[in-house]
């Protein structure tokens, strides 16, 4: 097996699919737990911490009490304007702060992209003000244990959340797993970002990359925002607003 930042591929695979992870809530599909993580400077994510999902609109009552189970403090929502009108959260009732991070507020104004690499590299590009805010959300005192969310919980969350681990030193090999989890738990027919992708025409290549989840995608979109921000994602941050010492919170609240 082949070594990458001192792990098998085995090694990541079993940190990737750690028990616990994957969190079974009625009314979601991809609800996970990003803690356990190992970062460059021997520490670790801490577990039931960060969390990201898919939308909440589906949540029951049991749903919503297995969500409540979570004490979370802070719900991120990175959903444009129109996704969440049709689809609220069904999260009434939680002592949560909810708040509206949308990465693109109008998808009906996302040109053309041949693919969704592309379209990750547009939301890098176009989108950096908006990730940075949803990022300054996480560095507020108080706002852990936070859940991070879009629609699926792959591609807007999965960039949010793959700055988050890169800053925090997680080795991208493992930022990768991450991300093509949502593979595994994404259902097709259910999926609103399907619809969604469908609407703005921007094909069945775009949908298969989606569903299929290769880490590569993230790991270039990680790539993409270091070569924007000098060679870092903590550059990228700085960059769209997120200030030294919001980062170093955000460090010290979740590496254990």
């Amino acid at each position: 097996m082949t070594r990458t930042a001192g792990c098998t591929e085995r090694e990541i695979r079993d940190i990737a699919l750690a028990d616990g992870r994957h969190l079974r809530v009625g009314g979601t599909d991809n609800l996970r737990d990003v803690g356990g993580y190992p970062t460059d400077a021997g520490g670790s994510v801490a577990w039931r911490t960060l969390f990201r999902s898919d939308s909440l609109h589906r949540l029951d009552s049991r749903g919503a009490s297995g969500l409540a189970a979570l004490d979370l403090r802070t719900i991120v929502d990175l959903r444009a304007d129109i996704e969440v009108a049709r689809r609220p959260s069904a999260v009434a009732g939680l002592p949560a702060r909810i708040v509206r991070a949308p990465l693109v507020r109008d998808p009906a104004v996302l040109p053309p992209l041949p693919d969704l690499g592309a379209e990750y590299r547009y939301t890098i590009d176009q989108c950096g003000d908006s990730i940075g805010a949803a990022v300054r959300v996480l560095c507020a005192p108080g706002a852990f244990p936070a859940l991070v969310h879009c629609a699926a919980g792959q591609d807007r969350t999965g960039i949010v959340i793959a700055l988050v681990l890169a800053v925090l030193g997680v080795p991208d090999e493992l930022i990768g797993a991450d991300y093509a989890l949502s593979s595994l738990y994404l259902d097709p027919a259910g999926t609103a970002v399907i619809g969604r992708l469908k609407a703005a025409a921007l094909g069945d290549n775009v949908i298969s990359d989606l569903l299929s989840g290769p880490a590569g995608l993230i790991r270039d979109a990680l790539a993409w925002a270091r070569a924007a921000g000098g060679g870092s994602a903590y550059g990228y941050l700085l960059a769209h607003g997120v200030g030294a010492p919001d980062l170093a919170a955000l460090r010290s609240a979740l590496v254990h």
